[in-house]
């Protein structure tokens, strides 16, 4: 039986845990989620002295921005990376790094409201059996079972069994290289990997879907059930280039119309790539003011 003592005990220590939650960054516009992908703020100012500095940048930026729901980039929390020894450290840096470091980053995302939707990692041939299984490791570290990834083909065959152990999502990142049948551009190579496991989806970044010659939003209706979320970009038809938001061909509006109206349960990631003019923080921001107007 507590004392009254006890009670008043337990009901202050449990403030610091309600605040936390009170002060989530609420991610729903108009019914949509919204979000980032965190590769937009990629040019940052930071220290450089190691992925500590950039991290405290993004989650500075992301409160800036106003932004609750994050799609994490691995370049922005691993060490540099590079040919030769500097890819080889990177590798021995993601075997023995503890997950409790993992941990304390994914901390510093709730200390300031935002929730880690998913964890992207670019597989590359190179990738190690060991390598592969950590990165696993990582993204439940981070809270999340969704891992995007920009990668070919082949690789999804070798990345199977480690999503199928560890019941991990992944998602698959195309772009608008529709000539390589081993890169993920069309409906038919996203089929290829979805017939393969219930554990591969798609992250449909509907700027490149666009350039590739593809309909966005006719794409979203059919395999809504296998999207885990979308980046949004604004690029030309036929393997144009990036261009800032409503300048280009990618239906934009649209699809945060579609999934307003369909209430999918879809985030859509701001993944900021145009050469803009002011810093990330301001064009991410003036991305926000996009689809907010959109979905107004």
């Amino acid at each position: 039986m507590y004392s009254r003592r006890d009670f008043g005990k337990i009901a202050l220590a449990s403030v610091p845990a309600a605040t936390a939650f009170a002060a989530k960054i609420n991610p729903n516009v108009s019914g949509v989620t919204v979000g980032a992908q965190t590769y937009s703020y990629r040019d940052l100012p930071h220290t450089g002295r190691d992925n500590r500095d950039q991290v405290d940048a993004i989650v500075a930026a992301l409160k800036t921005n106003g932004i609750g729901v994050v799609e994490l980039y691995a370049a922005g929390i691993e060490p540099p990376s590079g040919p030769g020894a500097a890819r080889e450290s990177l590798r021995q840096w993601r075997l023995s790094t503890p997950m409790d470091h993992f941990k304390s980053v994914k901390q510093k995302f709730d200390d300031a409201g935002v929730t880690i939707h998913s964890y992207t990692i670019n597989y590359r041939a190179d990738f190690t059996d060991g390598e592969l299984d950590k990165t696993f490791e990582q993204a439940k570290a981070f809270g999340t079972n969704i891992i995007a990834t920009s990668t070919q083909i082949n690789m999804a065959k070798r990345l199977q069994p480690f999503a199928e152990k560890h019941k991990i999502y992944l998602a698959f990142h195309g772009h608008s290289n529709t000539r390589d049948v081993n890169e993920f551009a069309t409906p038919e190579t996203f089929q290829t990997a979805l017939d393969m496991s219930k554990y591969f989806k798609v992250n449909l970044d509907i700027g490149h879907f666009t350039a590739a010659g593809y309909d966005a939003v006719a794409y979203i209706q059919e395999h809504h059930d296998r999207i885990t979320h979308l980046h949004l970009k604004d690029r030309k038809k036929n393997d144009g280039p990036n261009v800032p938001w409503g300048e280009g061909d990618t239906p934009i509006k649209q699809v945060l119309l579609l999934l307003k109206e369909k209430k999918y349960p879809i985030p859509a990631m701001v993944e900021y790539e145009y050469k803009g003019t002011g810093t990330p923080v301001d064009e991410v921001g003036k991305c926000l003011d996009y689809m907010r107007k959109a979905l107004a």
